[in-house]
C-alpha cells in the first residue's frame, strides 16, 4: 500500500455528504490524504483501478448503512480479493451501534468499529492503531518471505560445486539482502580469486583489480579468524566495482581459521544497513566460509584419491603379441566426485585375463577399496584363472574386510590363439563385441551375476568367441549413465557409437570418450582386439611389459 507524499491515504465510503465531509476534515487535519466514495459500487471500482496501478489506500473507513450494499458486505468483498485484503477496514455507523452490530462488523473482516457521533481524537487514534497493526503484519509477511528466500539462498550456497559458482550465489544473495549493488570474492582451490557480481560484465573493472582485492583481503584478515567489518577507501580498494563517485566501500570478511583463505562481501558505504540486514549478512558470510572451506577440503581429498588411483593403475599398456590393447582411466569433470573405477589386464598361463570394475561410492574410501580389489585380483590370478572363481574370491574378500562396501566387476579370460572367451559378471555392464568392418553389428555378451559384497552365488561363466579383427569393449557405467536417461537407451547409444568408430582400439577408445563427454562420474575403459594367429603359441600368453 502506497502513502501519498503528505501522509497515508484513507478511503472514506459514506453516502451522506455531510458525514463524509466531516470525516474527511478530521482525517485531513491529522495529515492523511482522503479518498471519498459515495457508494459501495463506487468504492469497489476505485479499489480495482488503484490495485491495477499499485496505488491502494492504506485504510478504509466504511459506513454500515450504504444504499447499494451494506458496509459489511463491502468489507467481505474487499477481504476476498488477495491484493486488496491487506487494507485494514474500520466500520462506522450512527444507527447500528449495539454490541451485536460491532461483533458482525469484526466477523466480516473489519479491524475496528466506531459508533457515530465520535470525537475526532478517537477517529484519529483508531486510524493510527489499525495502521500500526497493518504495517506490522505486512512487515512480518515481508520478513517471512525474506527469510524464506534467505533459507533457499543458504541451501544453494552449500550446494555450490565450484568457487566461481559460490561467488556468484553469494553475490546474488548479498544483492537480495541489501537491495543494492554487491560483489562477493572467494578464493578457488587453485588460489585464484573468483569474483561474483550481478552488475559486472565478463571483464574486470580495471586491470589488476582482482590482485588488488586479494591484497586487501589478505591484509585485512592477517592473523584473524571470524567475521570482520570495515570501510575500505579507494585506493587501496580498486575502482570500478560500483558506480562512479562511491569513494569508500563497506567490506564484510570472514573465515573460520587463520590458515584458510577468507571470503569477502563488498557493498557501497551508503546507504547504511539496519541491524537485521547486518545479521543476515553475517550469517551468509559464515555459510559462504563453510562452503568455501568444504570445497577446499574436497579438492584436497579428490587430488589424493586421483593420485592413489593413478599410482596403482598400470603406467604402461601391456604389449601383447596376440592382441592390441587400449586402456583408459578418465576422472570426471572438476565438479564431480572421485570414484572407485579400475581396469586390469593380466597375462596368465590360461590366457589373457582382462576386466573392469567399480566400487560403489564417490570418495577416498571407494578409491582405497578399489586398490585392494585390484591387488587381490593380481594375487589370486597366480593360482586361479577361472573368472567365476576369481569373482567369488573377490566377493568373499570384500565381505571379510569391507562388509559395508559393494562393487561391480566383469572379468574375461581369453585364449588369443582361438578367440575363446569365458566371461564372469558381478553386477557390471556387459562387455560389447564390436566386429570388424563388414563383419556384423556390435552386440553385448549375455552375462549377468550379483554385485560383489552380497555373498550371493555366482553363475557359471558365459562363453563367447572373438574372431580376428573383433574388438572387445569393457567400460564402467560412468561413460554412459546420465541422470534421467534409461540405461537401456544409453547402452544402445554406446552400441551405435561403437559401430561408427574407427577400426583401431586406440581410435575406438578416443572416439567413445569424445562422444560421451561431460561425464558426471569417473570412467575406466578397456578395448582389446585379437590379431590373426595361425597356430597356438604359448609364448604369446606372456606380456612384454608386466602390468
Amino acid at each position: 500500500m502506497n502513502a501519498a507524499a503528505d501522509g497515508t491515504t484513507v478511503l472514506v465510503v459514506d453516502d451522506v455528504d455531510a458525514n463524509r465531509l466531516a470525516m474527511g476534515a478530521v482525517l485531513h487535519r491529522a495529515g492523511h490524504r482522503v479518498l471519498p466514495a459515495v457508494s459501495a459500487g463506487e468504492a469497489l471500482i476505485e479499489l480495482d483501478a488503484r490495485f491495477r496501478s499499485g496505488a491502494l489506500p492504506d485504510v478504509a473507513l466504511l459506513d454500515i448503512g450504504l444504499p447499494d450494499m451494506d458496509g459489511l458486505e463491502l468489507c467481505r468483498r474487499m477481504k476476498a480479493h488477495p491484493g486488496i485484503a491487506p487494507i485494514p477496514v474500520v466500520h462506522f455507523s450512527a444507527a447500528a451501534v449495539d454490541s451485536g452490530n460491532r461483533s458482525r462488523g469484526l466477523d466480516a473482516g473489519g479491524e475496528a468499529y466506531l459508533t457515530v457521533p465520535v470525537e475526532p481524537a478517537e477517529i484519529q487514534a483508531v486510524v493510527r492503531a489499525v495502521l500500526r497493526g497493518s504495517r506490522a503484519r505486512l512487515e512480518a509477511v515481508a520478513q517471512a518471505e525474506r527469510l524464506g528466500r534467505f533459507a533457499y539462498v543458504m541451501a544453494s550456497v552449500h550446494a555450490a560445486r565450484s568457487a566461481q559458482e559460490l561467488a556468484d550465489l553469494a553475490a546474488a544473495a548479498v544483492t537480495e539482502i541489501t537491495e543494492g549493488p554487491a560483489a562477493a570474492f572467494v578464493f578457488g582451490t587453485d588460489g585464484e580469486l573468483c569474483t561474483g557480481s550481478p552488475l559486472l560484465s565478463a571483464h574486470l573493472p580495471v586491470p589488476g583489480a582482482q590482485e588488488a582485492v586479494a591484497r586487501v583481503m589478505q591484509r585485512a584478515m592477517a592473523g584473524r579468524a571470524g567475521v570482520r567489518k570495515l570501510l575500505a577507501p579507494v585506493p587501496p580498494w580498486p575502482p570500478g566495482y560500483f558506480p562512479d563517485g562511491l569513494g569508500t566501500v563497506r567490506l564484510l570478511l570472514a573465515r573460520s581459521r587463520i590458515d584458510h583463505p577468507p571470503v569477502c562481501f563488498a557493498v557501497p558505504q551508503y546507504p547504511s544497513h539496519d541491524a537485521g540486514t547486518d545479521t543476515l549478512l553475517g550469517q551468509l558470510a559464515h555459510a559462504t566460509t563453510t562452503a568455501a572451506e568444504s570445497l577446499h577440503l574436497y579438492a584436497e581429498e579428490r587430488r589424493t584419491a586421483l593420485t592413489l588411483q593413478h599410482s596403482f593403475l598400470p603406467r604402461a599398456v601391456p604389449e601383447l603379441v596376440d592382441a592390441e590393447l587400449a586402456l583408459r582411466y578418465e576422472p570426471a569433470t572438476r565438479k564431480a566426485e572421485i570414484g572407485g573405477d579400475f581396469y586390469a589386464a593380466l597375462s596368465t598361463p590360461a590366457g589373457l585375463l582382462v576386466g573392469v570394475g567399480d566400487v560403489v561410492g564417490h570418495n577416498l574410501e571407494a578409491a582405497t577399496v578399489m586398490v585392494e580389489l585390484r591387488h587381490a585380483l593380481r594375487a589370486y590370478v597366480v593360482d586361479e584363472q577361472d573368472p567365476v572363481s576369481l569373482v567369488t574370491r573377490l566377493d568373499r574378500m570384500l565381505q571379510r574386510y569391507h562388509p559395508e562396501a559393494t562393487a561391480t566387476v566383469c572379468l574375461a579370460l581369453i585364449e588369443p590363439c582361438t578367440g575363446r572367451a569365458l566371461v564372469a559378471n558381478g553386477g557390471h555392464i556387459q562387455p560389447l563385441i564390436v566386429p570388424g568392418a563388414g563383419q556384423g553389428e556390435p552386440h553385448y555378451i549375455d552375462c549377468a551375476g550379483p554385485l560383489l559384497g552380497l555373498g550371493l552365488d555366482h553363475p557359471p561363466p558365459t562363453e563367447a568367441s572373438l574372431a580376428p579383427g573383433d574388438r572387445l569393449l569393457m567400460i564402467t557405467d560412468g561413460l554412459i549413465e546420465t541422470r534421467g536417461t534409461d540405461l537401456a537407451v544409453s547402452l544402445e547409444d554406446l552400441r551405435t557409437a561403437a559401430a561408427a568408430a574407427p577400426e583401431g582400439v586406440e581410435e575406438l577408445s578416443d572416439a567413445l570418450l569424445d562422444r560421451f563427454g561431460h561425464r558426471e562420474d569417473d570412467v575406466a575403459l578397456l578395448a582389446l582386439r585379437l590379431k590373426t594367429r595361425t597356430q597356438p603359441d604359448e609364448a604369446s600368453f606372456s606380456s612384454k611389459v608386466t602390468p
